[in-house]
């Protein structure tokens, strides 16, 4: 069994794999700074709950965006795993090639989450991850990475709402039932909702009238079950993109 972590700025999310296969996630805050031992612990944890033992553990692939706290994590994994993880970085065989000014500072989620697009659905392909900050890559069809776009996170603006103005509550973000909203709770939901929705149909637009060509536009990320059914502009929802992107690029360098 593999085991896939991607360290995220909000989560570390954890996946085990048979061949293809995802058999269990998890979930852990990076908001909380953790040592080496409890990570271990929480490992362990999940382990059992999936009916797995660390000896289950064949090798661990990560992808990182987040230093501080990939150094912790992955010394719990050679304590607890004896094993010396793969990541995803310079040196890795990805079989995606990055055209943009400087690749070396495209985040390896990023760069992952391509890779699952591109070699699960093809290409040209553009591929959204809703994390904390909004992403936008586009493949063309010979698995190239040629123009990228970043942007607020729908999460990190709705914090910004309510934690610069005195009186707006916090809200949980969810598809409103009607933009006709009756009260300050849901007058941000439906604002929040229908701005994020407004501006991931006018990317996927600029970007079609940009490309000039035909491609799929394929997202992830926690956010985007969120707004799966209510656009054209989403052709396919994967929220375990990442997953399959280490998976295949795991494959790829122990060949």
């Amino acid at each position: 069994m593999l085991m896939a972590v991607d360290i995220g700025n909000t989560n570390i999310v954890i996946g085990f794999l048979e061949g293809e296969r995802i058999v269990g996630s998890y979930r852990i805050t990076t908001k909380a700074l953790h040592t080496s031992d409890e990570y271990t612990v929480m490992l362990s944890q999940f382990l059992q709950i999936s009916g797995y033992t660390r000896h289950d553990v064949e090798d661990v692939i990560v992808c990182s965006v987040v230093p501080k706290v990939m150094h912790s994590f992955r010394a719990s994994i050679i304590k607890f795993l004896g094993y010396e993880p793969m990541v995803v970085g310079p040196g890795i065989k990805t079989g995606i090639n990055i055209r943009m000014d400087n690749p070396k500072t495209m985040g390896a989620d990023c760069l992952t989450d391509c890779v699952g697009a591109y070699y699960t659905y093809g290409g040209p392909v553009l591929v959204a991850d809703f994390g904390t900050a909004t992403t936008f890559n586009y493949v063309d069809g010979t698995g190239t990475i040629r123009a990228g776009y970043i942007t607020t996170g729908i999460r990190a603006g709705a914090e910004a709402l309510w934690g610069q103005t005195a009186q707006l509550p916090e809200v949980e973000i969810v598809r409103p039932q009607s933009i006709l909203a009756t009260n300050t709770r849901t007058a941000m939901q439906a604002g929040l909702y229908y701005t994020f929705l407004g501006g991931i149909e006018r990317t996927v637009q600029q970007f079609r009238k940009e490309i000039g060509e035909p491609f799929t536009v394929v997202t992830t990320g926690g956010l985007g079950r969120i707004f799966k059914d209510d656009t054209d502009a989403i052709d396919i929802y994967d929220p375990d993109l990442i997953f399959k992107g280490m998976a295949l690029i795991y494959k790829r360098n122990m060949k």
